[in-house]
């Protein structure tokens, strides 16, 4: 028989990425990767997903909560094209994505071939590496091991990221294999190994004096914050998926007080990693003046604000220490305003958007992965929520979409840990995919939707009071028609809907303790939501100035 190369090239591909340590592949089905999916299917878990978009961003998921790259494949034709926006997601966050695109030989483009399109540099600068190896080809035998191991090394290099293989085949997918590839090494190592990023070295000198002369420092930390920082008195502001906990609870709150901000004010800020959220954060850092050292060891210029002095991009060592009283006073101004939100919360007998998100993520179980959705999700959890250095929270802020959150936090579940999601309910509709056969998975996934019948977090932007009523709510509200409900309910997903605080601890404490995936609806209203984030800042204010 005729022997299938393009089956040998995709064994040596998928066993040199086993020997990287590579456990996991996604796999949109189609004709084209046939080789590639039955290698994929041979040596590594492979889980099948239907909608390529929704399995770009489970195989981003999984390698946000495992930190070792994942790989995801589709056939020819627009298959490639819904990888895109994970594409972009993984680039931005650092997230390491081996992506692998089927297509059809050289002599089948531009002929009006069915399923064939220019997949060649189809991600622009969204991936750290692109490839295009041709049709697999015995004579190439002895690179396709480098290969494989380069695409680990370009996507787990100093800053991680996806890469691209796109990888043409020629029929048959599947004849007798005459062919095998080429031995690996005899250690069972992989073909190239590569080297990480330095640990952490000494600060240069005038940003070691500054460090040593500031009394009132202030840190400020995001995902991906380096190591490095040894702190003593010193307050620090972190958003939940930040390395560092923060010593300072709603600290949003308090930045958006003028009497705190003007009493407490640091003569030194640190940023470490990505930027939090906040918007009262990116204000405020914009009309302090003093000097701002950022921490950006993943090589991302992240600076949104424009007013970093030193910009460090390699992990540095750095020693801070508070006069006496400076941390306190921020730590216990937080303590205040959590007072003043609790006693706002317990005077609503409806279930709240802060409140939700404060109750979730008080009464998560230690050692659970929160995923939470951009957009109001992760802003009421910054706000709202408690610190905790037990619950670990994921979400996709690289470009802020809501267009893979499920997916994504289906990736997350798929690594084995317990998983629960904070989404909108626009957020569910738009990734709809993630919800076919999610129950068939062996995951334990718990989804909170709130339900708001639309983008809430247009009703807190100007646009809302330039515009009248009708227009405002048709361009920006996006009231949807589907009741989530009913969309769980028709892919068998078990779920309980809620109205009142009450009756959402009863919910979150009989989810918590269940495995499987089990869904809590909670229905809200935007106009009321506005009204009791307006609440909460005038109640905090108050408390803060007695």
């Amino acid at each position: 028989g005729t022997m299938s190369v393009g089956l040998a090239f995709s064994r040596t591909l998928v066993d040199e990425w086993r020997r990287s340590g590579v456990t996991d592949a996604f796999l949109s089905p189609g004709s084209r990767s046939t080789p590639l999916a039955v290698a994929l299917a041979e040596r590594l878990t492979t889980h099948v997903v239907l909608d390529e978009r929704c399995a770009a961003f489970s195989a981003l998921g999984m390698a946000l909560a495992s930190g070792r790259p994942t790989v995801v494949a589709c056939t020819s034709g627009t298959a490639g094209t819904h990888f895109h926006a994970a594409v972009v997601e993984a680039s931005q966050a650092g997230v390491p994505v081996i992506v692998c695109t089927a297509d059809r030989p050289p002599e089948l483009h531009d002929v009006a071939a069915p399923q064939t399109t220019d997949q060649t540099h189809l991600y622009g600068r969204a991936v750290r590496w692109f490839a295009e190896p041709g049709p697999p080809d015995a004579a190439t035998a002895s690179a396709w091991r480098s290969l494989a191991a380069r695409a680990v090394g370009e996507a787990t290099g100093h800053v991680p990221g996806p890469v691209h293989l796109n990888l043409a085949f020629r029929e048959p997918f599947l004849a007798d294999d005459a062919t095998s590839g080429p031995p690996g090494r005899p250690d069972g190592g992989p073909w190239h190994r590569t080297g990480g990023a330095p640990g952490p070295a000494d600060p240069p000198a005038d940003v070691r004096a500054t460090c040593m002369q500031a009394d009132r420092p202030l840190v400020i930390s995001g995902h991906g914050a380096p190591e490095g920082l040894t702190l003593d008195g010193v307050p620090v502001l972190s958003d939940h998926r930040g390395p560092l906990t923060a010593t300072v609870a709603h600290w949003d709150l308090l930045l958006r007080d003028p009497g705190f901000v003007r009493a407490q004010v640091p003569d030194l800020v640190v940023r470490a990693g990505m930027p939090p959220a906040s918007k009262a954060l990116a204000q405020w850092l914009t009309r302090l003046d003093v000097p701002q050292i950022v921490l950006a060891p993943g090589g991302q210029w992240t600076d949104p604000s424009r007013t970093a002095t030193w910009m460090l991009t390699a992990p540095t060592r750095l020693t801070l220490t508070g006069e006496n009283g400076w941390a306190d006073a921020w730590s216990s101004a937080g303590d205040t305003a959590g007072g003043a939100v609790d006693a706002v919360l317990a005077a609503h007998d409806e279930a709240t958007e802060p409140g939700v998100a404060r109750r979730l993520f008080a009464t998560l179980p230690a050692d659970s992965t929160l995923v939470v959705s951009s957009s109001m999700p992760i802003r009421d959890l910054e706000s709202f929520a408690r610190p905790r250095h037990d619950v670990r929270v994921l979400a996709n802020r690289g470009v802020n979409g809501i267009d893979g959150v499920t997916s994504t936090a289906l990736g997350v579940a798929l690594t084995g840990a317990p998983a629960t999601l904070l989404i909108g309910d626009l957020a569910l509709l738009h990734d709809q995919g993630a919800l076919t056969g999610l129950v068939d998975r062996e995951v334990d996934l718990e989804l909170v939707v709130v339900d708001n019948h639309g983008g809430g977090i247009f009703s807190f932007l100007p646009q809302a009071g330039a515009l009248e009523p009708d227009r405002f709510e048709r361009l920006f509200g996006t009231p949807q028609p589907l009741n989530p409900e009913a969309l769980l309910a028709a892919h068998g997903i078990d779920h309980v809907a809620v109205q009142t605080g009450v009756e959402l601890d009863r919910a979150l404490a009989e989810a918590h303790g269940r495995q499987g995936v089990r869904a809590i609806v909670v229905r809200t209203d935007r106009a009321s939501n506005t009204a009791v984030h307006d609440e909460l800042s005038g109640a905090v204010a108050v408390a803060l100035g007695s």
